[in-house]
């Protein structure tokens, strides 16, 4: 049997302390193969006296955890390196498995990403500054204490990875609560990290719904600091929750992000490469480019182009290398994105290609046809609300002032695109954008740069520098340095 197959037997445990504890819980949710809509398994759903016992434990680890020395909390990224390398294969078919990814894309992307996190944050603690002199005054960085850690099921092993190795670099203690929906991957994580020589008690797992784990978490007396992703509307519900206790809260939450192709853009790649990027992931990423911002004398030119890419995209069984976009993770997911699809037609919009309904021949599977809607308004939902699917909505604009209003014209901030042929102009529009991250001429993602949005994307950063700040208080001695 396969290693990832057999990963689907730890589903009935949680990792605390150091050990796989049987789950006491009496509540299980089937975990579903998207791509068969078939049980691989049934995972235990926790309580608030299961998180209870994993408070504990990482709190009387972080007595000594928090005291080991940056090269010792290297040594332990490099082992976790060498362990996640051994098991990456497995990783992406784990992912694949439980959330539809194609395997070329779970493995190469999903996958490469969560093992990225721990390369940077290894690289990053050798010149990392945990104590700097500012005169006779030294400002210290010290572990906040005590992690809850609450991830979804889209991008599973980089949205836990990159938390998990911030706080392993910054000396904190941890206690993950993944998606009910695609756990597996996150006990693989722990199974990598116990390999790996991680103390007893720094890293635990307990999973749960939100109901159950997560609101217990945010409100829980013995958690320092919660890092959150999700949706803007559970990322709401986690800061009430914990506000009682003045805990802080980090939460990377929706998007809304848009592309803005200026005139002088190359529009043949520019369009191709939107697009593309578009239905990554089956749309299944909060940082997607689903609003694309084409001048109006190009809406039908850029149509013709974006049907074209969308109908090239292969849409079929994740096992398949050929395969582009798999299944969406689930059937709510599935029926959502038919509502905004339909939406789509009854608001006026123009469908290019694509739809409601399955695509031919994939009659089981929660598969969605890529979608590209032409002549969409700003007012329209399908331009202001997160469809979390493979939708894109092509929006005219009169310049490139008209543009900007448009693309700031949202409730979230995460991402922004922009694409020019005169770089100089390109970055004047980056400035001008409400987006925590700004794209120029698609440029990939920077594991080193601070990953979080503004308005109702969120609060905080991950990754990079940023990621481990996120985990430390900042403490000023005065007179450290006195003569």
């Amino acid at each position: 049997m396969p290693r990832a197959a057999q990963i689907s037997d730890r589903a009935g445990s949680f990792f605390i302390g150091g050990e796989w504890v049987p789950a006491n819980a009496e509540r299980t949710l089937d975990v579903v193969n998207p791509a068969t809509e078939e049980p691989i398994c049934q995972v235990a759903l926790g309580t608030a006296d299961d998180l209870d016992r994993a408070v504990v434990a990482a709190r009387a680890a972080f007595e000594s955890y928090c005291q080991t020395t940056v090269a010792e909390r290297r040594e332990l990224l490099s082992e976790v390196i060498n362990v996640y390398k051994s098991r990456f294969t497995e990783m992406g078919e784990t992912i694949s498995r439980e959330m539809g990814a194609p395997i070329s894309f779970a493995t190469r992307f999903q996958a490469g990403a969560g093992l990225g996190h721990y390369k940077t944050a290894h690289g990053l603690l050798e010149h990392f500054k945990f104590h700097e002199d500012m005169g006779p005054t030294a400002i210290v960085r010290e572990p906040i204490g005590v992690i809850g850690m609450i991830t979804p099921w889209n991008w599973p092993s980089n949205q836990i990875s990159c938390k998990v190795a911030g706080a392993l670099a910054a000396g904190c203690t941890m206690v993950l609560k993944p998606s009910e929906v695609a756990p597996l991957s996150a006990l693989l994580i722990a199974e990598i990290l116990d390999e790996a020589g991680v103390p007893k008690g720094v890293f635990n797992l307990v999973n749960g719904d939100g109901p159950g784990v997560g609101t217990a978490m945010a409100s829980h007396p013995g958690i320092d600091a919660i890092s959150f992703t999700g949706s803007t509307g559970a990322g709401i519900d986690v800061a009430i929750k914990a506000a009682p206790t003045v805990k802080r809260v980090g939460q990377e939450l929706g998007g809304k992000s848009a592309n803005i192709l200026l005139d002088d853009c190359d529009f043949e790649a520019q369009v191709k490469a939107g697009v593309s990027l578009c239905m990554r992931n089956s749309g299944q990423s909060c940082n997607s480019p689903t609003r694309m911002l084409v001048p109006h004398g190009k809406m039908d030119e850029v149509a013709a182009r974006a049907k074209e890419v969308a109908e090239g995209l292969k849409v079929g069984p994740p096992s398949d290398e050929e395969t582009g976009l798999g299944p969406v993770v689930s059937a709510r997911q599935w029926e959502k994105i038919q509502g905004y699809i339909r939406s789509g037609i009854d608001e006026g919009a123009t469908l290019v290609t694509g739809g409601p309904e399955r695509p031919d021949a994939l009659g089981t599977g929660f598969y969605v046809k890529p979608t590209v809607f032409a002549d969409v308004t700003p007012q329209m939902t399908i331009a202001q609300e997160e469809i979390f699917g493979p939708v894109l909505a092509i929006i005219g604009y009169e310049d490139e002032a008209d543009a900007i209003r448009i693309a700031n014209d949202t409730p979230f901030g995460l991402a922004g695109y922009v694409s020019s042929g005169d770089h100089a102009r390109a970055q004047k529009v980056a400035r001008k954008l409400n987006a925590g991250m700004v794209h120029i001429n698609m440029a990939v993602a920077d594991p080193k740069a601070p990953f979080g949005g503004t308005k109702q994307s969120g609060n905080g950063r991950e990754w990079g520098e940023a990621g481990i700040e996120e985990y430390l208080e900042v403490k000023s001695v005065m007179g450290w340095n006195a003569a």
